[in-house]
């Protein structure tokens, strides 16, 4: 069923009626995730002009929105795969265990889906920040010290696999194609939260989760550590005593920065300290609370760790930022928006492609995610890995796999391509006159 632009829009904020949003069957539930790219695209662009007019510099960085963008992507392929493990759990609790159905075309049924939904968030959410394996896959969210339109898009392909299990209570007695409605609606209005440009939006803040709200659960000052957990509503923490107003100027990121720009490493390594701590540790039960209890804890300490072994923030910190000359960061953009073509059109055409095309092109979007993010870091055999990169796009893009539908296009790719490459195999690309010619990006 189609939605118009007025409707995507104010799916953003949350505020379409139920009469607009219910449906019968679940076949009829819009993606709205993927029609709301656009509008994605839009804000970002709104919140560069409105921070430039306000504050006269740009919300974030060039490698940092790239990073950002790249981790998106990722969490959004094993749809392009696999039906959603939040919906085939549901509805497989709904098929064999439902308890009683409730009217899917009611109001009521509306309202308290989207208190459900909220309400099953806040405890996953809360429980991904206080068990080391959840946060683990949840970390990924909170691994940029910008905070930006980007980073709401700056999600994890693992943790889709652990947030299913909160909202199985539901499939009980409500009709899976409302719990799916509400299951994006309660994503969305998490994206217009992620900026700084919007400060307080008056006696909202008492109910609703907001900026100013959000940019708390972003720091990693002591004050800021585990608080602001809900989603769309702010009162679950102020039951749950877990509420925290902004107060002292926000540093954001992680505790211990990753200090990457990398995809899957950001994904992975957090995984890799778990398996290292867990050998590390002595004894059975200490192992399991490795595993278990919060990122914070070791051997005697409470279960979430002690806070006086969070590190101090000076307000000084300087966010991982390699010096990249500004050449390099206009071919990483013009790059990586021919991987976003790519990708959109994935979504567009996946029920027209061979499983083969599917994978091929699944294969090379996270080969140039993960070479954009080797370019970023500015590694040393970033040139090697983007040679190959460019090299199997062209090959397999010569061979008919990736053709566009506008061939005008389909010229300015192969061009593009080609140019680039030579200037990658040329010793002058990567010379210590280039590299040095950083122009404060």
């Amino acid at each position: 069923m189609g939605t118009t632009a007025g409707q995507q829009l104010r799916a953003l904020f949350y505020v379409l009626s139920p009469g607009e949003s219910s449906f019968r069957t679940l076949e009829e539930v819009p993606d709205y995730v993927e029609k709301s790219i656009p509008f994605f695209i839009a804000f970002i662009v709104l919140e560069f002009a409105v921070s430039w007019v306000q504050q006269h510099k740009l919300p974030g960085r060039i490698n940092d929105g790239i990073s950002s963008l790249s981790l998106g992507i990722l969490s959004r392929l094993p749809d392009v795969l696999f039906r959603s493990v939040d919906l085939v759990s549901y509805i497989y609790v709904w098929n064999n265990y439902k308890l009683f159905e409730l009217p899917w075309d009611s109001p009521w049924t509306w309202y308290l889906t989207f208190l459900g939904v909220d309400f099953a968030y806040y405890w996953f959410h809360r429980i991904s920040h206080e068990v080391n394996i959840l946060w683990a896959a949840h970390q990924v969210h909170h691994s940029s010290e910008d905070y930006n339109l980007f980073t709401a898009l700056r999600q994890s392909f693992l943790q889709r696999y652990t947030s299913w299990m909160f909202n199985l209570p539901m499939a009980l007695f409500i009709p899976p194609s409302v719990f799916a409605v509400h299951l994006q609606f309660n994503l969305l209005y998490q994206f217009w939260i992620h900026t700084e440009v919007v400060t307080n939006i008056g006696p909202l803040e008492w109910i609703l989760n907001t900026p100013s709200h959000h940019r708390v659960h972003h720091g990693r000052n002591p004050y800021c550590i585990d608080k602001n957990y809900g989603g769309t509503l702010i009162i679950w923490d102020r039951i749950f005593g877990t509420f925290e107003a902004e107060d002292a100027k926000v540093v954001y990121g992680l505790t211990h920065p990753v200090n990457s720009f990398e995809p899957i490493l950001l994904q992975l390594r957090p995984l890799a300290h778990i398996w290292n701590t867990f050998w590390a540790t002595p004894g059975f039960w200490n192992k399991l609370s490795v595993i278990f209890k919060g990122p914070g804890w070791g051997p005697g300490k409470p279960r979430l760790g002690l806070p006086e072994e969070i590190p101090v923030v000076t307000g000084n910190e300087v966010p991982f930022n390699p010096s990249v000359p500004a050449y390099l960061n206009c071919y990483a953009v013009v790059h990586f928006a021919v991987i976003m073509e790519l990708y959109i059109d994935l979504l567009a055409t996946v029920t027209t492609l061979s499983q083969e095309n599917i994978l091929l092109r699944i294969g090379i979007i996270i080969l140039s995610l993960t070479s954009f993010g080797f370019l970023m870091e500015n590694r040393p055999k970033a040139r090697i890995l983007e040679i190959i990169r460019c090299s199997v796009f062209l090959g397999v893009y010569k061979l008919g796999y990736l053709r566009n539908q506008l061939s005008l296009l389909d010229y300015a790719y192969e061009a593009l391509l080609l140019y680039h490459q030579v200037l990658l195999v040329s010793h002058d690309y990567f010379s210590p006159y280039h590299m040095n010619s950083n122009i404060g990006y």
